[in-house]
């Protein structure tokens, strides 16, 4: 039988702190090459299904499969990003994922994606708060206002607590950022204000995320205050960038979920002597923040590992509640 998860069955028992440690253990495992994690293709869809533009593709397909050693299934996430779906008032990332059984290679789960993904991606920015942001109080700025900029910064009060939120802002240039952030205060309490403009946002601020599908730098690396950590979370193409050559050349280190894919994002690209440390080393204590005045900055591109460990998660804890609906095929 296979158990199929709708969003709201998957939304019922995702819990942000109970996350953050599967992920963590994730990231670990990934460190030890305790896992499977096949290159993910990456295609155009679309192509023809416009009759004026017949040649320009609708959105990019990704597969992204991946095994940790010792667990009970391997997971296989589909995903389908189309840019213009916000004008559909459709999410511009959508993904399923498939659990099959690691011992008999039978289907097992089929799941909604969206939320574990968004879930898993915004741990990646409360585990990097957590362990590289400055000690004490905290004053978070965010660019972007989508759902990614919701998580990062849930995920982020998740991992250190609320008290230590002393502000957070949010810059887009929509006026998204205004419901953006009445939401985030809503749901956290801290002070949340929308930022008039990128340099207002992250001034001063102790983390910078940026959540954005951005071609061009985001904000200026000479704003950033000293001690600054900075979680970018939107690159993960050539194309793709958000962080300027300044905010490289003012890091003292740079951390990356995947070191040699974020290599080649927009953010890192040109920059060939830079050495990028894996995050694990940081979740493992081998290396972190040494003084309070450094720069530091986390180029995540996304990991299967990570929603293969929060897929099962899911799975597990919506199967002891008997959640879904299960199918024979």
């Amino acid at each position: 039988m296979v158990r199929v998860l709708s969003d709201a069955d998957v939304s019922s028992v995702l819990d942000l702190e109970a996350l953050l440690p599967v992920v963590a253990e994730a990231f670990e495992k990934q460190r030890e090459g305790a896992v499977e994690r096949p290159e993910r293709p990456h295609y155009p869809i679309g192509r023809g299904t416009n009759p004026d533009a017949p040649e320009q593709p609708t959105g990019t397909g990704l597969c992204m499969p991946a095994y940790i050693h010792g667990a009970p299934y391997a997971a296989t996430k589909l995903v389908a990003v189309c840019p213009d779906n916000s004008e559909r008032e459709l999410p511009t990332v959508t993904a399923q994922i498939a659990l099959t059984d690691a011992e008999t290679g039978q289907p097992v789960a089929y799941l909604a994606g969206n939320r574990i993904t968004n879930a898993r991606t915004g741990c990646i920015g409360g585990l990097a708060a957590r362990e590289l942001a400055p000690a004490g109080s905290l004053e978070v700025g965010v660019i972007g206002a989508g759902t990614q900029a919701r998580w990062q910064t849930r995920a982020i009060a998740a991992a250190v607590g609320t008290d230590r939120l002393e502000s957070i802002r949010i810059y887009s240039p929509s006026d998204s950022r205004f419901e953006c952030a009445r939401v985030l205060e809503s749901e956290l309490g801290a002070g949340t204000d929308a930022a008039s403009s990128p340099r207002g946002a992250v001034e001063d601020a102790d983390v910078v995320v940026t959540t954005t599908t951005s071609t061009e730098p985001v904000f200026p690396g000479e704003a950033l205050a000293p001690g600054a950590l900075v979680v970018a979370v939107g690159a993960y193409t050539p194309e793709m960038r958000e962080l300027d050559d300044r905010t490289i050349e003012r890091a003292t280190r740079v951390f990356a979920d995947v070191p040699d894919e974020a290599r080649e994002t927009g953010d890192l690209r040109g920059h060939n002597d830079l050495e990028v440390v894996p995050f694990g080393d940081v979740l493992v204590g081998r290396t972190g923040r040494t003084s309070s005045e450094e720069i530091l900055v986390l180029e995540s591109v996304g990991s299967a590992v990570l929603d293969a460990g929060a897929a099962t998660f899911v799975f597990e804890r919506a199967e002891k509640r008997a959640l879904g609906a299960t199918q024979s095929l």
